[in-house]
């Protein structure tokens, strides 16, 4: 398993890496130079084998202000950056590593506050990003199923997190083994499919 980290490892991936089964890489998701040095550096890892399952995770809230009269136009632009563009260019520089996968999975985290059938309001920043990468994955998926890569984008529920708070549904162990299992049992017949962490399909 290989996990990426922004500046300085956490304690808890710090932890983790002391097992020889995890590989901590550093990745800033958008900075162009980084991302084709962490696909070097993953490829390196690999050691000859493919990369099975692709897990674009990173991702930002976006400011404070992301009302109709406080969003501003470059802190939008940024949180797009993160949530949308970023897990695009990411995957297409590890593409190349999955095409001989036997099962390739290339799942990207979105949020149930895309969805174009809800009724939450404000948050402009971050619903419009993660709307706009559930399309980016759609794409993808149709673009990649002739190489049997499934693609997906999955939701994964209000988690107690830092950014999701203490009062939220789940907790980090219910929604991991969740989309743990999830991710394990995609089928091609899935592909391009938003998915909860629980498997159900959520309207886009």
């Amino acid at each position: 398993m290989i996990t990426s980290y922004r500046g300085t490892p956490s304690a808890a991936q710090m932890a983790l890496a002391d097992s020889s089964r995890l590989t901590l890489l550093e990745l800033e998701v958008t900075n162009s130079d980084s991302v084709v040095q962490f696909a070097a550096d993953v490829k390196t890892a690999l050691a000859g084998r493919p990369l099975d399952i692709l897990f674009n995770n990173a991702g930002v809230i976006g400011p404070d202000a992301q009302a109709f009269d406080t969003v501003e136009a470059q802190a939008w632009l940024e949180t797009l950056s993160v949530n949308t563009i970023a897990p695009l260019m990411v995957s297409r520089a590890l593409l190349p590593l999955m095409t001989e996968a036997k099962r390739p999975r290339l799942v990207s985290i979105s949020s149930q506050m895309s969805s174009l059938v809800g009724t939450g309001v404000g948050m402009y920043a971050y619903r419009s990003a993660k709307a706009a990468l559930n399309k980016v994955m759609q794409v993808l998926s149709m673009e990649q199923a002739e190489h049997g890569i499934v693609v997906c984008p999955i939701d994964p529920g209000w988690v107690q997190t830092d950014m999701g708070g203490d009062a939220a549904d789940i907790t980090v162990d219910v929604c991991a083994n969740g989309i743990a299992a999830v991710v394990e049992g995609l089928t091609m017949a899935q592909t391009g499919q938003f998915l909860t962490w629980e498997g159900n399909v959520r309207p886009w």
